[in-house]
């Protein structure tokens, strides 16, 4: 019987314990060029966002996402985003269409091909999209949503959350866990056998 990929469902973020330093990994961008956070020792703060194409909750935040990888590096913040979606069976997601995306919509952060999926499960991401800001010293700060919008729900899309989370880790006041909420959306496209053990 051949495979049939699962359908889109809503999951949420697994929630990486905080002070979780941030997994090493080096990965090509959707042109080939290697990126790692280590090509940024002096960075205050990194954020690496778990996206795709064809996601509607990552379609619904596209605008902001541009944003935030303009806004970011400003404030001394580098921003990646990673595609660990099975692309042979979602083509939408090859590192072609990865490219397109990027030009068509503005983003300027390196958008990273995770193809073995190995990265993703490193970071134990569940979800497309699911947020991670680790300090300058690696560190685990924030996980969880970009803000209360969803594709089905009229909240504006304003990134409050994950902003607040950046203000208060570049203010030196720490980011507070009361109030973190998981990320929503669809699960991450794994290929079959390579399922990690949460899946499901």
């Amino acid at each position: 019987m051949p495979y049939t990929p699962p359908a889109m469902v809503n999951t949420a973020s697994q929630m990486l314990p905080l002070g979780t330093q941030t997994p090493e990994f080096r990965l090509p961008d959707c042109t080939g060029r290697e990126v790692s956070l280590a090509d940024f020792p002096d960075a205050k703060g990194y954020l690496v966002v778990f996206m795709c194409n064809h996601c509607p909750f990552v379609k619904h935040m596209r605008d902001q996402l541009a944003a935030l990888g303009r806004e970011l590096p400003e404030r001394g913040v580098v921003m990646v985003g990673i595609n660990s979606n099975d692309a042979d069976k979602y083509p939408d997601d090859s590192p072609q269409r990865m490219k397109n995306e990027a030009e068509t919509y503005g983003y300027t952060f390196p958008y990273l091909v995770d193809a073995d999926q190995e990265v993703a499960k490193a970071f134990r991401a569940a979800c497309t999209p699911d947020f991670f800001l680790f300090d300058g010293e690696g560190a685990l700060v924030y996980r969880g949503q970009l803000d209360d919008s969803r594709p089905s729900n009229t909240e504006p899309v304003d990134g409050k959350d994950l902003r607040a989370a950046v203000d208060a880790m570049l203010g030196g006041d720490g980011v507070p866990e009361e109030g973190q909420k998981p990320s929503i959306g669809c699960n991450i496209k794994w290929k079959q056998g390579n399922e990690p053990e949460w899946f499901g």
